[in-house]
């Protein structure tokens, strides 16, 4: 159907993201409390560059260039080892914690000679071979001995501490179940809602800009990135078969062609994809009936998506209204169908066949359902939910009605516009809640559920 998408506004100001002292005092103690719980001494958060969110959580504090590693014990203040060039950036976070300059997470041939040794520094926060250890790289696996932090730096841990009393420590952070980051506060929606709005704000324009002959890197001007930090690369992909994650290269975009595009900020991502085409018309011949065949499909599915999408619901529920409707030989849709975003793009998912994860107020679903198809290519309507009760959506509101009023009116339009059955539990975070156009050239045109 014809119908523009309401422009939903978007916040004056920047909204803060840094908690202060006490806020993260109090996440200090919850880690403590899980440490506790599995017997760990201490725990130890490695990061870097682009596995930053559990050391963001943490201590407000993410690495640029190089990696970090945070110890914490069960009292005191924890130590923050960084090197040479994060020391001066740590003053920046008001987490409590110790900080000591680590020249070997420095960048290759900068100066590595005022460091004590990582035995030292590990000797002197009390790991020794009494101790048991939990160590946060990114991922969690199914054998809890393998770990994904530099080899150095879990052999150093493992040696003072003994091989069997050191085990990998992520599910505290990211287990879909009970994971300390699968939920956001109230003051981290507000700033997802933010970036969600720019990345989309971003993609409308793109869009809008999309014509033939228009040049990939041309387009990603349109976007106007004003420097907050991504939270995965710009992607944009057009003129020859190339893979979605594939940034722009010089390509053209070809009347006809395939075209997708993903904006991606900390707490956001906004992806699109479909075909450059005013209609049917335009397509190669196999893929004329896109909209009844492909389109429409997916678009009724994301409609039992929505339907399901509510605080106690189990993630495989949303699994099956995916796959219920969406046959493997037509749609390919091979990933989880939803995952949590935060900080990083991807945190984990609740969302798989038989999971009896249950959703839980603040947790920001990303609507990434993606099929694909040798003919018909693809469609997407990437972007994300929080879910929030009556206690959150009231939080929400006295941080920041106007965020609150953005998102209650986008969550409207989607039933009212695009007869999609989102409940009260759902905030859209982004400017193009559910938004659809499987013709880009005719960006008007909009799938609607029946």
């Amino acid at each position: 159907m014809e119908l523009e998408v309401p422009d939903f506004g978007r916040a004056a100001e920047p909204p803060p993201w840094r908690l202060s002292r006490e806020a993260y005092q109090a996440r200090l103690d919850r880690l403590r409390e899980r440490m506790d719980r599995r017997g760990w001494t201490h725990l130890v958060v490695y990061g870097d560059r682009e596995h930053f969110a559990n050391l963001l959580w943490t201590s407000g504090f993410d690495p640029r260039f190089e990696e970090a590693l945070l110890i914490v014990g069960l009292r005191g203040d924890p130590l923050m080892l960084a090197g040479n060039e994060c020391v001066n950036y740590l003053p920046a976070t008001p987490a409590p914690m110790r900080v000591e300059r680590f020249q070997w997470f420095s960048l290759p041939s900068m100066p590595k000679d005022s460091s004590r040794t990582l035995a030292e520094i590990l000797r002197d926060e009390g790991i020794d071979a009494h101790s048991r250890v939990g160590i946060a790289g990114w991922k969690d696996y199914d054998d809890p001995r393998r770990i994904d932090a530099p080899s150095y730096l879990v052999d150093a841990v493992r040696f003072a501490a003994s091989w069997e009393n050191v085990e990998n420590a992520a599910a505290i952070f990211i287990d879909p179940l009970d994971g300390l980051r699968t939920t956001a506060t109230a003051e981290e929606i507000v700033f997802l809602e933010w970036t969600g709005t720019l990345a989309s704000d971003g993609m409308r324009r793109v869009i809008e800009a999309v014509e033939p002959g228009a040049l990939d890197y041309d387009l990603l001007k349109h976007v106007q990135y004003n420097g907050v930090p991504l939270g995965c690369h710009m992607t944009l992909k057009c003129g020859g078969n190339r893979v979605s994650l594939a940034s722009a290269r010089g390509e053209r975009v070809v009347r006809g062609g395939r075209f997708s595009c993903g904006i991606s900020y900390w707490g956001a991502n906004c992806c699109r994809a479909g075909w450059v085409a005013d209609g049917p018309g335009d397509l190669p011949a196999p893929a004329r009936d896109y909209i009844e065949a492909f389109a429409g499909p997916y678009f009724e599915a994301m409609a039992g998506w929505f339907q399901r999408l509510r605080i106690g619901v189990a993630g495989g529920e949303l699994h099956r209204a995916i796959h219920d409707r969406l046959g493997q030989d037509r749609f390919n849709v091979f990933l989880n169908a939803g995952h949590l975003i935060g900080f990083d793009e991807w945190i984990s998912s609740p969302v798989w066949q038989d999971s009896s994860v249950p959703l839980r107020p603040g947790m920001v679903m990303q609507a990434d359902v993606i099929p694909s198809h040798p003919d018909y290519y693809s469609t997407r309507m990437e972007d994300g939910y929080a879910l929030a009760d009556a206690f959150l959506r009231n939080e929400i509101r006295r941080i920041s009605p106007d965020c609150l009023a953005r998102c209650e009116a986008r969550r409207n339009w989607m039933r009212w516009s695009l007869n999609l059955p989102a409940s009260d539990d759902i905030l859209p975070l982004t400017n193009l809640p559910g938004v659809v156009s499987p013709f880009l050239l005719n960006p008007s045109l909009l799938m609607s559920a029946r």
